[in-house]
């Protein structure tokens, strides 16, 4: 029995979305071959299309009988998790050789690590690369000679826009193909308590660095439940994974056999394989509720607030925060992943993973069973596990139960009885907060406001001592068309070492945080942005502010009166629009929707 909230929220998504949805639909049908799709090209392009092939896979292309499925990598290796990939094309290439189907490399994209950029000018690109992603990726399959795709991506802004790119090819049949994460290094709280320690002076850089990378220390995604591992949760359960996939670690037998067979799996997908599925079809209302129902139920990255809300509509499904704010009530919260617990990934994949969350969520109707996904129709298919049966790829049923209860709860003994995103709202505007990782008593703050301009110029006032109080530090014209809406993780260490000091701490911004926000209580995303008339514009030092985790308050405590006759500040940004490439994207950026609205310059 489907849960009533989660039954009356899809229907709400499915009637707002008909229109748009009905003319998706349409799009995609249109875009349908009836056979190869080369078959439409003249001899002249097909031609360019197929003259680096071998001999062999020219000849198959010239038959227009066989599959040739795109290729599309996020491959680098400055990205842990993406340097794996290396050699993953020669591998599909193979595989899809071995069931009588072609694969060709049809684009790279870029892949920017969060982790390398995070307080520097280049995460001032970070969210808008998404888009990028997505419009390079649209290149390579606009060639049109394509059957299928198989998407190479796994962290923070990659997957959503190599979705929204397969979705605009809504005809095409994709499975995508992750990696694995990284091996468990130094645990995240001592990462952490280095991190304050150095913050208060107390630990020099060289033992920061050694910290650090004594935590990133080998290939494949980072270890804590941020933007990566969060796209990794919510692609499985929305079916667009083969069932397991997400958390097996790189370079291991298990790993390349997944692989393998997604290769295999995408040819079965094919017009040509009499079992045709689009991603664009696959890609439904139940299957987007059942994203945002991951999310909410691991406690995962507020940027997944923004991304599902983009990757929808490129669908042509509209959702929105208060969506998302109504299933959390009646969602819980099943996982404790840092930042919103001890473990890490590899902890909870040892606890039951997935297939454990899935099994508990579908057994209370908080997922919609009856989907399509990559590996057939109906989502129980995604509680069994992949193992190797001497040698060969299979699947066996998954834990009936929770292997570890401080990383995996059940739904009647959940950690708490909401999930782990809450949606804030006030005189302020709209923000979402990961409410997972804010202990109880401190998710309730009313204090004076602090006002910046710039993350750069906290730790300066917190080392002169200047937030040694009871405050709201906001954060200002960090929202997108300020200045691309960067993440803010800076801010952590010298926040949490004043609420270690016994001051109650909260931040308001209209940045990122991401899913690595920590215990401070954060209003994030706020929305509207200050630099396109939203009221954070009109704060001043000393205002009081209510940030309420619990009941969803956003206020600024200030007589309606006086704030109608303040004029809203409004600092000069071009500064900070020159260097690290930012200057080539000022149309980019002046075209951003606001968080809410997936903070997306594509039109669906």
């Amino acid at each position: 029995m489907i849960n009533h909230t989660l039954s009356r929220i899809t229907q709400r998504i499915i009637e707002r979305s008909t229109p748009s949805r009905t003319a998706y639909l349409a799009r995609i049908a249109a875009a349908r071959s009836q056979t190869v799709h080369r078959s439409q090209l003249a001899c002249g392009n097909l031609a360019h299309g197929f003259a680096a092939c071998q001999p062999s896979d020219k000849a198959a292309l010239k038959n227009m009988v066989r599959s040739d499925i795109a290729i599309i990598t996020a491959y680098n290796d400055m990205l842990s998790a993406h340097q794996p990939y290396e050699n993953y094309p020669q591998r599909l290439k193979q595989t899809l050789h071995s069931v009588g189907a072609v694969g060709q490399v049809a684009g790279g994209v870029p892949a920017m690590c969060d982790g390398v950029t995070q307080g520097q000018d280049g995460m001032e690109l970070s969210l808008m690369s998404r888009d990028v992603i997505a419009m390079s990726a649209a290149i390579g399959l606009a060639h049109n000679m394509f059957d299928g795709a198989l998407f190479l991506g796994i962290c923070d802004k990659i997957v959503p826009g190599l979705v929204m790119s397969a979705l605009s090819f809504g005809h095409l049949p994709a499975v995508f193909v992750p990696a694995g994460p990284m091996s468990s290094g130094l645990p995240n709280k001592e990462k952490v308590r280095v991190r304050q320690l150095y913050a208060e002076g107390k630990a020099d850089r060289h033992a920061l660095l050694e910290a650090e990378a004594a935590s990133y220390h080998g290939i494949g995604t980072c270890t804590f439940y941020g933007t990566a591992n969060t796209n990794q949760m919510v692609m499985e359960v929305m079916g667009l994974h083969l069932p397991g996939a997400s958390f097996v670690h790189p370079d291991t037998p298990l790993r390349d056999a997944l692989t393998d067979a997604a290769a295999r799996q995408v040819t079965r997908l094919t017009e040509t394989s009499g079992h045709y599925l689009p991603i664009g079809q696959l890609v439904d209302e139940k299957v987007v509720v059942n994203g945002m129902v991951a999310l909410l139920a691991t406690g995962g990255s507020t940027n997944l607030t923004m991304h599902m809300v983009a990757m929808a509509r490129a669908a042509g499904i509209i959702i929105n925060w208060d969506d998302f704010s109504e299933l959390s009530d009646a969602v819980p919260l099943l996982c404790r992943i840092y930042p919103n617990g001890p473990a890490d990934i590899n902890q909870f994949q040892a606890a039951g993973g997935v297939q454990l969350v899935v099994r508990e969520l579908l057994k209370h109707g908080l997922l919609h069973q009856d989907v399509h996904t990559v590996a057939g129709f109906g989502l129980e298919r995604y509680i069994q596990e992949p193992w190797l049966d001497n040698g060969q790829l299979a699947w066996r049923d998954g834990a009936q139960s929770s292997l570890d209860n401080n990383v995996i709860a059940s739904v009647g003994a959940p950690f708490e009885p909401h999930g782990g995103t809450k949606v804030l709202s006030g005189n302020l505007g709209r923000a979402v907060m990961k409410t997972s990782a804010v202990p109880a008593d401190n998710q309730i703050i009313e204090a004076p406001a602090l006002v910046f301009e710039s993350q750069h110029d906290i730790v300066p006032a917190f080392e002169a001592g200047k937030l040694n109080q009871d405050c709201v530090v906001v954060v200002r014209f960090q929202g997108p068309q300020a200045n691309g809406m960067p993440e803010l993780h800076k801010l952590m260490p010298p926040l949490g070492v004043l609420m270690d000091r016994g001051f109650k701490v909260a931040l308001v911004t209209d940045g990122r945080l991401s899913g690595a926000s920590g215990k401070v209580p954060a209003a994030i995303h706020v929305t509207p942005e200050a630099s396109t008339g939203g009221m954070l514009a009109k704060i001043q030092n000393g205002d009081l502010i209510r940030v309420n985790g619990r009941t969803g308050e956003l206020q600024l405590l200030v007589d309606a009166a006086e704030l109608a006759q303040r004029t809203a500040y409004q600092p000069e940004l071009g500064a900070g629009h020159l260097g690290c490439g930012r200057e080539l994207f000022s149309a980019l950026r002046s075209q951003l929707s606001g968080a809410e609205q997936g903070a997306c310059c594509i039109g669906f």
